[in-house]
């Protein structure tokens, strides 16, 4: 056989988000069609990782509004990013929790990006990591996740 490229190891790999889709840091993504991301149903089976920056959809820009009540042209001094770091495959970063969750729970996709503790029969599919906060973590806090 001949020899292959290694593409990635351990992440984390950039992707943009899809059409109307606002990524914020700390939220599970989910793959999409066309290869773009957007912020994890619950329950979703297609859990890439952990978003680690802040992003807008390309077709969100130009902004609606590009000038003020003035009349002036409103120019950002920073730009706003199109793609998204996201972290998989054993990386240890903090997500927000929807429910409370003990060290060592496994983790599925709840509402919004977050996660909470799979439960007793959880499909092997929905399991997105690990909670790793030695003292567990209560609902609507952030805290530590090692990612599947």
């Amino acid at each position: 056989m001949a020899g292959i490229s290694q593409v990635t190891q351990g992440g984390p790999k950039t992707f943009t988000p899809a059409s109307g889709e606002t990524i914020l840091g700390g939220l599970l993504v989910e793959a999409r069609a066309g290869g773009r991301i957007g912020v994890a149903a619950a329950a979703s089976t297609k859990v890439l990782g952990v978003a680690l920056t802040d992003a807008l959809a390309p077709e969100q820009f130009p902004p609606a509004n590009t000038t003020d009540a003035l009349g002036r042209t409103v120019v950002a001094a920073v730009p706003i990013p199109t793609t998204v770091a996201v972290a998989y495959g054993g990386t240890e970063v903090r997500v927000k929790y929807s429910a409370a969750a003990n060290f060592g729970d496994k983790l599925v996709a709840t509402a919004a990006g977050t996660v909470g503790p799979a439960g007793a029969t959880p499909d092997a599919r929905t399991i997105v990591g690990v909670c790793t906060e030695p003292a567990g973590v209560a609902a609507n806090a952030t805290g530590l996740i090692r990612i599947a």
